[in-house]
């Protein structure tokens, strides 16, 4: 849909809201109570210490917006028509996967509208950003339909999608999960500053795709996260220990700032470190690819 459109279905509503001024006052104390509902106790509840801030290029310059759905929660930028960060928890399995839809559905939240048939003939995948099998097995059928939402999607090799990014998904939604209890992801595309786009589409293609995870302190057991960067043209049999490296070079890349609510001594410590061994990423590195 496009903003002519839009504004042309809001226009009767404008029309009644100014001549009923009681309405107008309605509406503006519902949207209040919305957004404070959001910012101070939704969006919390499903990001870990803070979403991620746009502090420099290319992520400040992109028009972005925060998009929250069942099981995970995503900065969407209309500018480049792709996810900037995708954050979500990985707990216990509670349900079965359902069956993969036929196609992709454009989400109506996002002025882009990008559509399944946008990418048809590009050479690229539809590459998931909160995975299909690890958001069904946890937040259940709904939630699973919501990753298939265009919001969700940015292109990816299939090379890379199919092979080592695929390997990556699954040892986080089986072995971590079962070595290391409850964590966060955070995860996305990295661009460089003129990105090329899909042919015949506006939607940007990205050089890489990082993937943060963090496993929360306890009074037993310090914090520790691991993250990763995938370039676009990752050889599908590598060891995943190759792609392995801090948070501070993913926020150089993305421009994001991850994880700033933390102290800023701990967030230092964690962000600059890379400790594979911590989360047993050897046993699994080199397990092949499921297609």
């Amino acid at each position: 849909m496009s903003t002519r459109q839009l504004l042309h279905l809001l226009r009767p509503l404008t029309r009644a809201l100014v001549k009923h001024p009681k309405y107008l006052l309605i509406t503006l104390l519902a949207g209040a109570l919305w957004y404070g509902y959001e910012v101070s106790i939704a969006r919390p509840a499903m990001s870990y210490m803070g979403l991620p801030q746009a502090t420099s290029q290319p992520a400040n310059h992109s028009w972005s917006h925060v998009l929250r759905n069942q099981g995970f929660m995503l900065g969407y930028s209309e500018k480049l028509a792709n996810p900037l960060w995708v954050t979500y928890k990985v707990g216990e399995k509670r349900y079965a996967s359902g069956k993969r839809p036929s196609g992709f559905s454009a989400d109506w939240r996002s002025l882009s509208h990008i559509r399944h048939e946008d990418y048809t003939g590009s050479g690229y995948d539809r590459g998931h950003m909160a995975p299909n099998y690890l958001i069904a097995s946890r937040y259940g059928r709904s939630a699973q339909l919501e990753t298939f939402l265009m919001t969700n999607i940015t292109p990816q090799k299939p090379t890379l999608n199919q092979k080592s990014w695929q390997r990556l998904e699954e040892v986080i939604a089986d072995d971590f999960s079962q070595w290391h209890g409850e964590f966060w992801v955070v995860t996305g595309p990295i661009f460089s500053t003129q990105p090329k786009t899909l042919k015949n589409s506006r939607v940007a293609i990205p050089d890489a795709f990082y993937k943060i995870l963090m496993k929360p302190g306890s009074s037993d057991h310090p914090p520790k996260a691991l993250a990763f960067i995938f370039p676009q043209n990752a050889k599908p049999n590598a060891s995943l220990l190759n792609f392995v490296t801090t948070i501070d070079e993913v926020e150089q890349r993305t421009g994001l700032d991850f994880f700033h609510q933390l102290q800023d001594d701990l967030e230092n410590r964690i962000e600059g470190s890379a400790t594979p061994e911590a989360w047993r990423l050897e046993e699994v590195a080199q397990r092949p690819s499921r297609y």
